[in-house]
C-alpha cells in the first residue's frame, strides 16, 4: 500500500470572493430602514498595506438586542437579517446595518469575522460604539481586554455611520478573540 504525503493547509483567499458575494451581501437591513447606518473600514496587513482581497462578515443583534437565529425565539424587527458580508476589492468594506441593542449584559456590539490571504482561519473581533461608553465598563468581554488595547475595538463616528479599520498585525493590531 502506497502512502501519499499530506496536503498542506491552504490559506484563506485570495479568490474567496468568487461565489461568496451576493447582491444582498452587504445589507444586514434593506435600504430605507429607519436608523440604518453604514459601517465602513479597511483591512490592513502587518506592513500597513490595505488588503484588497479580504472578506468581512458581520453578525449582530437588532436594535432591541434580538438575534435572527433559531436559538433566539424573540422576534426581530421587520427586514432585519443581522448578517452581512462584503469583500474589500474596492479597497475597503461597507455594510449597511443598524446599531445593535444591548444583549445579556453586554454593550451593543457587532461581531466581525475577517477572511484574508495568509490566514489559515478567519479572525474574529468585535465592533463597539463610542455612544455606549457607559456600558463599556460593564461589558464582560471588553473588560477582559487590556485597557490600552480596547481602542482597537471602538468604531469612529462619521456622517452616515461609523468607520472601523482592522489591522491584522503590527503596532495597531486589532484585538481578536479565540472562538
Amino acid at each position: 500500500m502506497t502512502s501519499l504525503p499530506t496536503t498542506p493547509s491552504q490559506t484563506v483567499g485570495p479568490y474567496l470572493h468568487i461565489g461568496l458575494i451576493r447582491d444582498d451581501g452587504p445589507y444586514a437591513v434593506p435600504v430605507g430602514t429607519e436608523g440604518a447606518i453604514w459601517l465602513r473600514g479597511r483591512v490592513f496587513d502587518g506592513a500597513g498595506e490595505v488588503i484588497d482581497d479580504a472578506m468581512v462578515e458581520i453578525w449582530q443583534a437588532d436594535p432591541d438586542g434580538h438575534f435572527d437565529h433559531p436559538d433566539d425565539p424573540r422576534p426581530v424587527r421587520a427586514g432585519f437579517r443581522g448578517f452581512a458580508r462584503c469583500d474589500t476589492r474596492s479597497g475597503g468594506f461597507a455594510v449597511h446595518t443598524v446599531l445593535p441593542g444591548a444583549d445579556d449584559g453586554q454593550a451593543p456590539h457587532i461581531d466581525m469575522s475577517v477572511f484574508a490571504r495568509g490566514l489559515l482561519h478567519r479572525v474574529v473581533t468585535r465592533v463597539y460604539f463610542p455612544d455606549h461608553a457607559d456600558l463599556h465598563r460593564t461589558d464582560p468581554v471588553l473588560a477582559a481586554v487590556p485597557a490600552e488595547r480596547r481602542g482597537t475595538l471602538i468604531a469612529a463616528p462619521v456622517a452616515d455611520g461609523y468607520v472601523f479599520d482592522v489591522h491584522l498585525q503590527g503596532e495597531s493590531e486589532t484585538v481578536f478573540f479565540d472562538v
